[in-house]
């Protein structure tokens, strides 16, 4: 099991992976924090009115952080 500080460094490093895919869609997407399992962030500009903000969040971002963090439980998206 690696510690809190690594699984947010290797969170934040998917996550700016991530980051370049939405921004071309006028989107943002930005972390939050790692908390007892489950990675908060932000998804906000394009993102926060658009009708695929689960489907992103769920089949997009919370699959790809938890097929490389067993410790990731879930993916919050808060505004």
């Amino acid at each position: 099991m690696m510690g809190n500080e690594k699984i947010e460094d290797k969170i934040k490093s998917i996550i700016n992976e991530l980051k370049p895919f939405l921004i071309s869609d006028g989107g943002t997407l930005e972390y939050v924090k790692f908390e007892d399992g489950i990675v908060y962030v932000s998804l906000g500009g394009a993102c926060s009115d658009c009708v695929f903000l689960d489907v992103t969040l769920k089949d997009g971002i919370e699959q790809m952080i938890m097929n490389e963090i067993p410790e990731v439980k879930e993916v919050r998206n808060i505004n």
